[in-house]
């Protein structure tokens, strides 16, 4: 038996249920019944049972979904990671604990948390995504996170080894910064009190030192101390350079706070390495005042090559930026309004008949209060006495300290011929791709901080965990640009400069982003992180049918248009697991 569709003249096709018999050995056919008044659903579940299909009945779930993952984040990761062959730098196909690292490097991208959170989001039982089924890990638990973790720190040298020759070779840019994050405990042996660039005054924390290529990849770090000075970290650098890299001529770039006079005469000369980076301000007044330079010289210009004899063999590159300029005035003046402030109130209390605050040590004390908090000490006058306080502004040197704004000098010993003056200070400025590495595995992305781990080869394994997540980001984020905020159209944004020393200018495709919130296709534009939350809802499902439910089969779910471009950017197939 089966069902055909007989077509009419002048009315709907009839469906027509028909049986074919022979009859004298010719072929013949009847109708046994007319399905056209039929409901479509029933006739195409009983063309599908003559076919020899089952019926499940109207009150049971054709299939039956027994579980949902998230998957479009974890498969742009984790594709975009072998795509780059981190996993095969790391160790050989097979490895467990290579990959425990790869599933620690991902999650710290799509989600991360604690080496304990991080085993319960990878555990079949527990798991809050398919990066676990993905790479067959099977049960996990936290020690075996932390074997893993171990492992990857004996590994740190040969992979940032390996690293360096993919993205340093000699003549090439190197820039390095330092930076810190706080350490909860205090058992761990790195942990000092230093310098908190996190904000946490008084706890204790860890300095850490990024070497990246000139894009701004991350090649290698290194962990100090939490009380180690910057410069006092650049010795072990020059030698992971020389040595463990085997780069005899790099240029390598660092702030004025790294590259000071006797790390230059102590150590970078002697290792032949060329270099740029800044002086500091104290210098640049000396400058000044000796004669070197004219401030009118940049009534028309806002960069000029000097040369000096304090300065024997190097190029300098004094430039002004007006807009940082204005700003340093804005923030001056804000903060010497609110220390005055705050400074008459203290007048207010010594001046008042009632419980007046008298005597130099409490009024002193009061009053270093103030000054520590607007660090605006150098710019006051003060008079204290045991019932009299008074203060004015110290106008000359606020005028002095003023005729600096938005100055800043760059040195190197490269000569011109090499590289140019606007391409050093354009190398210098390259340093805020160290800065936003920072920002990424600090906060933004993949939050290092806060450090729970006592152990020290373990924090070091940590830090470098994350900045080989931010190896892997840095490439996502190259690939998914025309779906972020970036800009992708950098010639037209660098021909739209006026100098290297201007603000950097962003293309009009950019802005047109940024105006409208949609790309030229008409999709949302989004940060990292919100992208990669939209992926997450491209999900990964098991399922069976109540016809046989011991036949397992996976699901994905259709990709939306954002989602769609993004593998399309990335190169990768969503339903690929291997």
């Amino acid at each position: 038996m089966y069902i055909e569709s007989v077509p009419n003249r002048n009315s709907p096709p009839a469906i027509l249920l028909r049986e074919s018999y022979r009859d004298d050995g010719k072929v013949k056919k009847r109708t046994l019944a007319n399905l056209t008044d039929w409901p479509s659903e029933l006739v195409e579940g009983f063309r599908a049972l003559l076919k020899g299909g089952k019926v499940v009945s109207a009150e049971g779930d054709g299939i039956s979904i027994l579980r949902t993952l998230p998957h479009g984040h974890v498969a742009a990761t984790l594709g975009t990671l072998r795509a780059i062959g981190l996993d095969r730098l790391l160790g050989p196909a097979g490895n467990r604990c290579r990959d425990l690292v790869v599933a620690m490097v991902v999650s710290r991208l799509i989600g991360p948390a604690s080496k304990l959170a991080t085993a319960r989001a990878l555990d079949p039982a527990t798991a809050t995504s398919s990066l676990g089924e993905l790479l067959g890990l099977g049960a996990v638990d936290e020690d075996e996170l932390y074997t893993a973790l171990d492992w990857l720190g004996e590994r740190q040298p040969a992979v940032e080894q390996a690293l360096a020759r993919r993205h340093l070779k000699d003549g090439v840019l190197v820039l390095y910064d330092v930076s810190s994050s706080y350490v909860e405990g205090r058992c761990c042996e790195l942990a000092r009190r230093g310098y908190s660039r996190d904000g946490k005054k008084g706890t204790l924390q860890i300095v850490y030192g990024l070497l990246c290529a000139a894009d701004g990849c991350p090649v290698a770090v290194e962990v100090f101390e939490g009380n180690t000075a910057d410069p006092m970290t650049l010795g072990t650098q020059i030698t992971k350079i020389k040595e463990r890299f085997g780069l005899s001529r790099v240029v390598l770039v660092g702030d004025r706070g790294m590259i000071t006079q006797a790390r230059l005469d102590e150590e970078i000369k002697p290792a032949r390495l060329d270099w740029i980076t800044a002086l500091r301000s104290s210098a640049i007044r000396e400058l000044l005042d000796g004669g070197a330079f004219q401030l009118d010289l940049f009534d028309q210009r806002d960069m000029a090559a000097i040369t000096s004899p304090d300065y024997p063999g190097e190029r300098l590159m004094v430039c002004r930026n007006p807009e940082l300029a204005r700003r340093r005035a804005i923030k001056r003046e804000d903060l010497l309004v609110a220390t005055e402030r705050d400074l008459a109130a203290i007048r207010d209390r010594v001046q008042r008949a009632r419980a007046p605050l008298q005597g130099k040590a409490e009024i002193g004390l009061k009053v270093g209060e103030v000054l520590h908090r607007h660090k605006m000490a150098k710019h006051f006058e003060l008079t204290i006495g045991d019932a009299s306080f008074s203060f004015r502004r110290k106008t000359e040197a606020i005028a002095a300290e003023a005729a600096l704004d938005g100055l800043y000098v760059v040195r190197t010993n490269l000569p011109a011929e090499v590289m140019g003056d606007a391409e050093t200070v354009a190398a210098y400025k390259s340093l805020s791709r160290v800065e936003r590495a920072f920002r990424s595995i600090k906060t933004v992305d993949l939050e290092i901080r806060p450090i729970f781990h006592w152990a020290s080869p373990r924090v070091k394994a940590h830090v470098f965990l994350c900045m080989l997540a931010y190896h892997v980001e840095h490439y996502m984020r190259a690939k998914l640009a025309p779906l972020l905020y970036d800009d992708t159209d950098r010639e037209t944004a660098a021909s739209m400069r006026n100098s290297a020393v201007a603000k950097a200018q962003r293309s009009p495709s950019a802005i047109a982003k940024e105006t409208t919130g949609h790309t030229k296709d008409r999709l949302p534009v989004q940060s990292f992180q919100s992208l990669l939350a939209d992926l997450a809802t491209y999900c990964r499902v098991r399922a069976t049918t109540p016809l046989n439910e011991n036949y397992v089969f996976t699901l994905t779910s259709r990709p939306t248009p954002t989602q769609k471009r993004a593998f399309e950017l990335l190169g990768i197939s969503p339903d690929c697991t291997q």
